[in-house]
């Protein structure tokens, strides 16, 4: 077997496409966490593309965290949408780390794309597992599906503007929550705070200024789609009261993300369908003892995404029209 031990920083960084690891049907398996905006990120990703009967996955529990790290269930019916590990029956994750690298001393996280055959882990990075689903089984997919064969996440005229924007939305936005979240001090969380409703406003200015995106970049759905999708639809649900997030809401404060989120949420095909917010919501309030000693889940806001409304759906209409319009004058 190969040997493809993980860097100095506890990630797997290896390909699919490469020698070692070619696209195959059935021969990866990914493990996510419906709770986890990153995992979440890959599973839109198979989702998206059609990846399913490809690429099987298993799912760990919201909660508990502690006394070992995410588990499994022990059955499918244990907790629902979580499921026992279809590999090795492991009770928890890091059992799966462990049989990549006995010797393993990083986190356990998720996502994880693991290789079957030489029974290793490929990749724990969730823009690299992005980006390798994004083309990896085009191949496999059936040659009447072209919707699927085409939709690329990742298209190479878009690839500045995808790599600028990511240059700040994670750092400020992604990851920015947790900061402002996780801070043990005053001075701390208020910069960070600060710091993620200024990216808010960023991105909000931006739509703003494209009247006739649908996307964020345009017409067609891009990864910059996917990455903010995952941490908007976690934002007034949970974000907001469990890290402090108090400057404003997606849906009071940020009417252009928020027709967008609506959009995303209840007019993409797989959006909605990987979106769990029993496990987000339990996962955070649940996990935290230092942030939420009690673990009370709160209730709200209701409902957890707002209705798509007619007004909306013309909205939507007006802009796939100018889209076709624009496409015959070019």
């Amino acid at each position: 077997m190969p040997d493809h031990p993980p860097t100095q920083n506890g990630s797997w960084r290896h390909q699919l496409g490469s020698p070692d690891f070619p696209p195959e049907p059935d021969r990866y398996h990914l493990y996510v966490g419906l709770f986890c905006p990153f995992a979440h990120r890959v599973l839109l990703t198979r989702e998206l593309k059609g990846l399913q009967q490809f690429l099987p996955i298993s799912i760990v529990k919201p909660y508990p965290k502690e006394g070992g790290g995410w588990r499994f269930p022990s059955t499918d019916e244990e907790y629902p949408g979580s499921t026992v590990d279809h590999l090795f029956h492991s009770e928890f994750l890091h059992d799966v780390y462990f049989r990549s690298d006995t010797n393993y001393k990083g986190k356990y996280s998720v996502p994880v794309l693991w290789d079957k055959k030489t029974n290793q882990i490929v990749n724990n990075e969730s823009e690299d597992i992005m980006r390798m689903l994004n083309t990896a089984f085009n191949d496999f997919l059936p040659a009447n599906d072209t919707a699927r064969r085409e939709l690329d996440f990742y298209p190479t005229p878009l690839r500045p503007q995808i790599n600028e924007i990511s240059s700040w939305m994670m750092p400020n936005l992604n990851s920015g929550v947790y900061r402002a979240g996780f801070a043990t001090d005053q001075e701390s969380y208020e910069k960070n705070c600060r710091i993620v409703f200024a990216t808010l406003d960023r991105l909000e200015s931006h739509l703003s200024n494209h009247p006739r995106n649908i996307y964020v970049l345009g017409p067609h759905i891009t990864e910059i789609d996917l990455k903010l999708y995952t941490t908007l639809v976690r934002f007034d649900a949970i974000y907001q009261q469990h890290f402090k997030l108090m400057i404003g809401s997606i849906r009071h404060n940020y009417p252009h993300l928020h027709r967008w989120l609506k959009h995303m949420y209840w007019n993409v095909a797989g959006v909605k369908e990987t979106t769990d917010f029993k496990h987000i919501k339990e996962n955070y309030s649940k996990s935290h003892a230092d942030v939420n000693p009690r673990a009370i889940t709160p209730l709200g806001p209701e409902p957890n995404i707002e209705r798509w409304t007619e007004k909306d759906e013309q909205w939507r209409k007006d802009r796939e029209q100018g889209s076709e319009s624009l496409k015959g004058h070019m």
